[in-house]
């Protein structure tokens, strides 16, 4: 098996779709020999902030002398991206060794079922960090938590970064129901961690610890931002962590959301650790972070901007992020979407904020085409809308409208980001993606 024969063999597991449950994922994991039991892990959920959460708490764990494998998805451009130790994504003979080594145990087990994309791509990352002897991994929830493939760990730290109303069809309609979905990955003799979430939320996160008999720590009561300023290319934090006050820390991104973020990952950190993290090397980890696609400057003259923001609760975060540090910035937006999203709201958030719009279409199965995007947002503009099917037309185009002293930003569907990011860099075709 070469690199693209690895890539094959995981791209020819993706169009069997989204099927909930843990039969399959506990199954291909027990022929392996169960490898997720042999390091402890942080076990990441939520509607948003997830990503960025598993990278700072892996960035902290490492600072204090921890190999730490990190599970992420979906990926931006390629599949490797997935799958990290101590943030180092793994060269193509290493990743092609740890698709031969699942696959054989996959090719056992599909014999009698197929597995998902998502559950294989777990699997690999749950049996290539212990072929790596992490001493710890960081794991980010594909959806929801309950059925969630990644939910076959135990993880000794269970966090919940926000709840917002998203994939109803799976998760429930209401957001207590889709919390209770993402908090079932806590489990007796674990710590939770939860983001900011509403009173309600809290209160069912504090109910779900006391009826496991664990601790719960709960953004702006257990721990929270002290102070935050901007900085040059990011912000200056001072953190009151779970054991711990963290001063004049350098984060080193956009978006003032990330530092809650930070707050969250760094209270995950000391809950695994135990105790105090060493100031030292919170500044060392954190000064390391990097966030791709997430209010990501890409390309100058004009500025382009790839941000994640692919629902309701996303696009009012980043509309309030670009009020705060580009206040006097219009853009040119370049927009994809899934044809599940809310795409109204999102546009509502960020109305005033764009001069133009150019709609696209994302490559997926459910994505909605540039034409049908296009006829849902100009009801409620008042600015010009083209449609382009093509993401790297749609950004020349709108760099072309910006002029050399405007600015693009690209929003919608990670997935768009990632294209988008990849035909920028000038690296041609991204790999097929799905959760």
């Amino acid at each position: 098996m070469n690199y693209a024969d690895a890539v094959a063999y995981l791209d020819a597991h993706i169009g069997r779709g989204v099927d909930p449950g843990l039969e399959r994922i506990r199954g291909l994991l027990d022929l392996i020999g169960n490898p997720q039991d042999v390091y402890p892990i942080i076990h990441v959920a939520g509607t948003n902030g997830k990503t960025s959460v598993t990278r700072m708490a892996t960035f902290l764990c490492v600072a204090h002398g921890l190999s730490t494998g990190t599970f992420i998805s979906p990926h931006l451009e390629r599949v490797e991206e997935r799958f990290a130790v101590n943030g180092l994504h793994p060269d193509e003979p290493a990743f092609v060794q740890a698709v031969q080594d699942v696959k054989a145990f996959a090719d056992i087990f599909e014999k009698r079922e197929v597995l998902t994309y998502f559950e294989l791509t777990a699997a690999l990352a749950l049996s290539w960090f212990a072929d790596q002897a992490v001493d710890v991994a960081v794991v980010e929830v594909g959806l929801g938590g309950r059925l969630d493939a990644t939910n076959a760990v135990h993880g000794q730290v269970a966090v919940l970064t926000s709840v917002g109303v998203e994939h109803t069809e799976f998760l429930g309609d209401t957001l207590e129901q889709i919390a209770e979905e993402k908090l079932a990955i806590a489990e007796e003799g674990a710590t939770l961690v939860t983001g900011p979430v509403p009173q309600n939320i809290e209160r069912l996160a504090r109910r779900t610890a006391a009826r496991l008999g664990i601790n719960a720590h709960v953004y702006g009561s257990d721990f929270a931002i002290e102070a935050a300023s901007p900085a040059l290319g990011g912000w200056n934090v001072d953190i009151q962590g779970i054991h711990g006050l963290y001063e004049d820390i350098y984060l080193p991104v956009h978006g003032r959301f990330q530092t809650v973020n930070l707050a969250v990952a760094l209270a995950a950190t000391e809950a695994l650790i135990g105790r105090e993290l060493d100031h030292e090397a919170v500044v060392d980890g954190v000064s390391a972070f990097s966030a791709p696609g997430r209010m990501e400057p890409v390309t100058a003259k004009p500025l382009v901007m790839i941000d994640a923001a692919h629902n309701a609760p996303g696009f009012e975060v980043l509309a309030q992020a670009l009020a705060e540090e580009f206040a006097n910035t219009k853009w040119v937006l370049v927009i994809g979407a899934m044809e599940d999203k809310d795409v109204v709201s999102m546009i509502g958030s960020i109305r005033n904020r764009v001069s133009r719009i150019v709609t696209t279409a994302v490559d997926a199965s459910r994505a909605l085409s540039a034409e049908a995007l296009a006829a849902l947002i100009l009801p409620h503009v008042d600015v010009e809308v083209g449609a382009i099917d093509d993401p790297a037309r749609a950004v020349e185009v709108a760099r072309t409208l910006a002029g050399e002293e405007g600015s693009v930003l690209v929003a919608g569907s990670i997935y768009l980001g990632g294209t988008i990011r990849a035909h920028l860099g000038g690296r041609g075709e991204v790999h097929r993606r799905e959760r």
